[in-house]
């Protein structure tokens, strides 16, 4: 304790960094030497600019890296599920397009208008028509078991034999004005006006089934 006692610090003859000035060759030695200096008769960058630039590209190289990291192709946002049909079937304007015959197995068409599309004899197992709007589409002789059908708009559609065992057709899903003769809706939930509507005008034995579809509706 004795020996502290006669030890004392004074801040002000402290000091923790050196000043800029005392420096040679500093940028603060060269009054108003921020970007380019004149040093023994030439034309140098400061180290300030140096600095500056440095961060610069730093932020700018960062900044394309990560807006690369979420631009995504648009193609690819809208692909068609499904191992078989791969076009870009999402999202679409596809009316009046000929899909006849084609095998488009859990084919995504969600939200897409497909309006007058042709379907005929087409393989459309677990595909999706979610919020699609098919209006006076031709889906003859369709395989649409699993199919989705959920807010669709199926008004006016060509039914005529096609198998709907288990699909979906939830929510404001519309068949008015469908021909389903020979139609399979096996499993099929519909709402109940939907049920009695499809009952009034059901006929016909479909042809892969053999179900009557007055049957596959349970109708009285």
């Amino acid at each position: 304790m004795a020996i502290l006692s006669n030890v004392s610090f004074s801040r002000s003859n402290i000091s923790l960094k050196p000043s800029l000035s005392s420096l040679p060759n500093s940028p603060s030695s060269r009054p108003h030497c921020l970007i380019r200096c004149s040093q023994e008769g030439k034309e140098v960058v400061s180290p300030l600019a140096w600095s500056l630039g440095e961060e610069v590209s730093k932020r700018s190289l960062l900044a394309l890296v990560s807006a690369s990291l979420f631009v995504v192709d648009p193609a690819l946002a809208f692909k068609g599920g499904g191992p078989y049909g791969q076009g870009v079937t999402r999202g679409q304007d596809l009316s009046g397009k000929d899909f006849s015959g084609q095998t488009l197995i859990r084919q995504d068409f969600k939200t897409s208008i497909l309006r007058q599309a042709n379907f005929k004899g087409a393989k459309l197992l677990g595909a999706s028509f979610f919020d699609a709007d098919l209006t006076g589409a031709d889906l003859s002789e369709t395989d649409l078991r699993g199919a989705d059908f959920s807010l669709a708009n199926v008004t006016k559609v060509n039914l005529t034999n096609a198998n709907l065992e288990g699909a979906t057709a939830t929510g404001n899903t519309s068949f008015k004005g469908s021909n389903i003769t020979g139609a399979d809706f096996t499993d099929v939930p519909l709402r109940d006006d939907q049920r009695e509507y499809l009952c009034k005008i059901a006929d016909g034995v479909n042809a892969t089934t053999g179900n009557a579809t007055r049957d596959t509706l349970l109708c009285n």
